[in-house]
Parts: structure tokens; C-alpha cells; sequence
């Protein structure tokens, strides 16, 4: 959708992105027809049909926000907010949206997995924490080994991407758990705007780990849902 807006061709799914997006439908593959095998009656097998599918759909939309801010900020060229043009102003305004909108979204992905885990693998991780995240649910493996191999894999997963993943996460607090963030982002370069010029943070290194950012998610939904269907062609799953 956002290509379109911008002009630019239709996205091509490729890479880690196209595996995990193919890992996702063909889970989904199973759990419609489970749903026509026992007619599903209480409903199991559709929500997590239908949590996927809103997986699929929000990976969809982090790759758009991503690509929307690189888009963006091949617009911008000025080292210092003094120094831009109007229009320049404009543009780093929507980089900054689309960037913010990219952050907050790899986390929200993680979580909504997080609740396809502990449904699918009955981890029970409300008991040890209500409001629970991913990492919280990566956790609650190490109490049900029966399919320590997958925890494994996300552990790792996790470990590889640790640095950029951890600054997005600051930032992602900062824009969500803070009111007056903004207000002191404010403050701050109406100080630095006293002793000088506003340097714009460096948006390609912030770019760069948003991009690992993405990757990170969709090699966690990838190995994630690889583990499902192969668990489920062998076994089934067990409610």
C-alpha cells in the first residue's frame, strides 16, 4: 500500500521475509484443515487462525513502515535542523513517523507471537506474569523442556540481534511509556540550539538497526512457525 503511495512498484516478498511469511501460511494450512477435521468446536484452532493471520498482516505493515522511512530520509540532506528548507522539514518529519511507527511495531509483533506460544504450547505464562511480553514467554520454556529445541533457536535468535534490538527497545519505551518525552526532546535541543546549530541524530545508523530490527522479527516468526507445522505433521498438536 505504502509503495504505492510513494510510486513505487508493488513489493516483491524475498529473503528472510518471503520465508517468513511462507512458514505463517502454510501453519495456516493446518489449522484450516484441523478445523474441517473436528469441526473445531470451541473455537481453538480459529483463533489461532485468525491470530496469524494478523501476524502476517502486521509484518506486512512493519516491512511498509521500514520502507517508508528509508524512503524519507533519502530526502533529507541537511546535517542541521537550521539548515533545512521548509520542505526539508516536511520530509524528516514523515522519515521520523514512519521510523517511530517501524519500532513500535517489531515489538508488537513480538508480543502478539508471545501469545501464539503460550496458547500453542499451553506455557501458562499469565500465571508467573499477567501482562506478559515475548522475552517473558522465552522464559517460560525453560519450565516446559518438551520443546526445549525451539527455545533454543529463539534464544539465539534473540542473542545475535541483542545490541540493536536493546536500542530500539529504549526508544520504543521512551515514545510509549514517557508523556513528556517529546517535551523534553524539546527542552534539550532548545538548549543545544543555545550553544549552537541542532545536529540531526545519524538516521542511517538509526535505519540500520531498524532494518535489523525487521530481520530479527521475521527470522523469529520464521523459525517459530517452521516449529509448529513440522510438530504438527508429525504429532498434531495436543490441546
Amino acid at each position: 500500500m505504502l509503495r504505492t503511495l510513494l510510486g513505487e512498484k508493488p513489493r516483491v516478498n524475498q529473503g528472510i521475509l518471503k520465508e517468513a511469511m511462507d512458514a505463517m501460511a502454510h501453519t495456516l494450512d493446518s489449522f484450516e484443515r484441523q478445523m474441517h477435521v473436528d469441526h473445531d468446536p470451541e473455537h481453538d484452532y480459529r483463533k489461532l487462525y485468525i491470530w496469524t493471520q494478523g501476524l502476517i498482516s502486521s509484518l506486512d505493515e512493519l516491512e511498509q513502515s521500514y520502507f517508508a522511512a528509508a524512503h524519507f530520509r533519502k530526502k533529507v540532506v541537511a546535517g542541521y535542523t537550521e539548515d533545512m528548507t521548509s520542505a526539508e522539514k516536511g520530509e524528516y518529519a514523515r522519515y521520523v513517523y514512519f521510523y517511530k511507527d517501524a519500532f513500535i511495531r517489531c515489538f508488537a509483533i513480538l508480543d502478539k507471537l508471545g501469545t501464539v506460544l503460550n496458547e500453542i504450547f499451553q506455557l501458562n505464562t499469565s500465571k508467573t506474569k499477567v501482562h506478559f511480553s515475548y522475552y517473558t514467554v522465552l522464559r517460560q520454556f525453560d519450565y516446559h523442556r518438551e520443546h526445549h529445541a525451539l527455545a533454543l533457536q529463539l534464544i539465539k535468535i534473540k542473542e545475535n540481534y541483542r545490541e540493536p534490538m536493546s536500542r530500539l527497545r529504549k526508544r520504543r519505551n521512551m515514545e510509549i511509556h514517557y508523556m513528556n518525552s517529546e517535551m523534553q526532546d524539546d527542552l534539550w535541543q532548545l538548549h543545544q540550539t543555545m550553544k549552537g546549530k541542532v545536529k540531526l541524530e545519524d538516521l542511517d545508523q538509526h535505519l540500520l538497526e531498524m532494518q535489523q530490527g525487521v530481520d530479527m522479527v521475521c527470522e523469529t516468526l520464521h523459525t517459530a512457525y517452521r516449529y509448529i507445522t513440522r510438530i504438527w505433521r508429525k504429532q498434531g498438536m495436543r490441546r
